[in-house]
């Protein structure tokens, strides 16, 4: 009997291994399974088929292009998303001209380091670039790394990640992005003594990735991955040893550097530019980080081949009330969104009123972690509401400042007094839809009291949502109104009851109007 016929396959020897583990040391040790995407990576075949499967890297944004693209989702930070879109472009046109054999000369790669306290922005940023220009992202924690040979995560765990993330796809995976936060955690100051296995070590290792190594797709400490290897060679007689080169991967770090800003003033006192005791209160922290200099960050306890590895110095101011009013009120990845989604699941539509917004601000501002706190005070608030309104017959309701500053009183207040307070909800909501229509088209609606009417009796009747009612009855006015205001410049348009009745009507006796005269409708009295 062949001794091949009782070998058992890797998915036998996987269970027993998961089995053995288990009995041995319970749960504390796992061994994972490998992704099927690792696996095609792996094989170690170069075949026609395989360089077909090749990605072909595209990248045609300007650097405004990607600003604009961070400007819908991130508020203020302006001169980082500039100096962002700028670094994005420089590195990704030199990819560009590496693969088409256009290079000339040494390219220094734009590694970017960015300075600024929690919840400001940062990894949302990143996050939003690499979505935008189709590359994969992955996010680590730079403490979480150990020296080679310590107890640890591996840095070059990240790049598998990255082929993780790219679903096997290597070609793809090298021109990923790799975000390393908390980078401030690895400095080693000077004054430390001996090995320092959490910091001067992972600068080391991450140093190399920065600036060009190839890691193995098979990690040595994998176990289940080294015995597919073996298999591999079993059925095959051989097995390549697959790696991904870091050459055009983006590596951006991130940290709060909490002890940088004593650095930069004490540099700045010695230089005698003037930041005695009398001025430093009108210093801003964000200020003192934009004059940091490579030297300040050795000072601070970077190897300087490491920091000279990270060129582009990006500074994120800190967010204020108004800053954090904005992200609710204008970011397209506004928490606001996802309560709304929260609540329209148990049929129930609510809005935010710009009081209450405000006050949501108010309120994160307090918590001193940035737009975090948004979250934060938004789940404080509406707690009890998500746990409450789905079993009561509510199906609408406002948020405003007095809910958000006496919630529970408020919520009790709802629950009493429903039925009494519904018109006046949906009243509310179709003014706040008119809000929504102006600011996305820059045309405003002004309904007139008879007309909000209307829209709520047509809302009750037909058992719809307010936002849905007007969306039906408005669906053409984005295109129609926008002739107008070609025609004569017109912006403002009142709306009264009749055109509930009939709005195609309303809407066409405007359009044609417009053309038949030249001069803009005069708005009403009072307007």
């Amino acid at each position: 009997m062949s001794i091949s016929n009782n070998t058992p396959s890797p998915e036998e020897l996987q269970k027993k291994l998961q089995e053995f583990m288990k009995t041995q040391y319970g749960d504390k040790v796992v061994i994972a399974a490998a992704a099927p995407q690792a696996e095609t990576a792996q094989t170690g075949e170069t075949g026609p088929e395989q360089k077909e499967k090749a990605y072909d890297f595209e990248f045609d944004f300007k650097p405004k292009d990607i600003k604009a693209h961070l400007d819908r989702f991130v508020i203020k930070q302006d001169d980082a998303k500039k100096v962002l879109s700028i670094a994005v472009c420089d590195h990704y046109n030199h990819v560009k001209m590496v693969e088409s054999d256009k290079a000339k000369g040494e390219y220094n790669k734009q590694n970017v380091i960015l300075i600024g306290p929690t919840g400001v922005g940062k990894t949302y940023l990143i996050r939003c670039i690499a979505e935008l220009i189709g590359v994969p992202f992955v996010k680590g924690d730079a403490t979480k790394f150990s020296e080679t040979g310590y107890v640890g995560g591996d840095v070059e765990d990240l790049i598998r990640e990255l082929v993780q993330r790219a679903d096997g796809d290597v070609k793809l995976a090298q021109y990923g992005i790799i975000y390393l936060d908390e980078i401030d955690k690895i400095a080693t100051p000077p004054n430390i003594i001996g090995r320092d296995v959490s910091g001067r070590g992972v600068q080391t290792n991450l140093l190399k990735l920065m600036e060009e190594t190839e890691v193995p797709l098979r990690s040595p400490t994998d176990i289940q991955a080294q015995l597919q290897a073996a298999f591999e060679y079993q059925r095959k007689g051989k097995s390549k040893k697959e790696t991904i080169n870091t050459r055009h991967i983006l590596f951006i770090a991130s940290g709060a550097f909490d002890k940088m800003e004593e650095i930069v003033r004490t540099r700045l006192r010695q230089a005698n530019i003037g930041f005695g005791a009398s001025t430093r209160e009108e210093v801003s922290t964000a200020q003192l980080y934009r004059q940091v200099t490579t030297q300040d960050f050795i000072k601070f306890g970077y190897e300087p081949e490491f920091i000279g590895r990270l060129p582009v110095r990006v500074v994120c101011d800190e967010l204020g009330v108004d800053d954090l009013y904005h992200i609710l009120k204008n970011s397209e990845g506004s928490v606001i969104h996802q309560y709304e989604s929260s609540f329209s699941a148990f049929g129930i539509e609510v809005i935010f009123s710009d009081d209450a917004l405000l006050a949501i601000a108010e309120q994160a501002a307090t918590e001193k972690t940035g737009a975090r706190g948004l979250v934060t005070v938004c789940e404080r608030v509406l707690r009890e509401y998500k746990y409450e309104l789905p079993s009561s017959t509510l199906k609408q309701f406002v948020v405003n400042r007095t809910v958000v500053e006496h919630p529970i009183r408020e919520l009790q207040r709802i629950l009493q007094n429903s039925a009494s307070e519904e018109r006046v909800v949906l009243r509310e909501m179709v003014f706040e839809w008119a809000e929504r229509f102006s600011q996305k088209h820059t045309l405003k609606l002004r309904f007139l009291d008879d007309a909000v009417n209307a829209i709520v009796d047509c809302a009750l009747h037909q058992k719809k949502p307010v936002r849905e009612m007007c969306n039906q009855l408005f669906k053409d006015y984005e295109f129609g109104l926008g002739l107008i205001r070609k025609n004569n410049g017109q912006t403002e348009f009142e709306i009264p009851s009749v055109a509930i009745e009939n709005p195609d009507k309303f809407l066409s006796d405007l359009v044609v109007a417009s053309y038949r005269g030249g001069e803009p409708k005069q708005a009403a009295a009072g307007s």
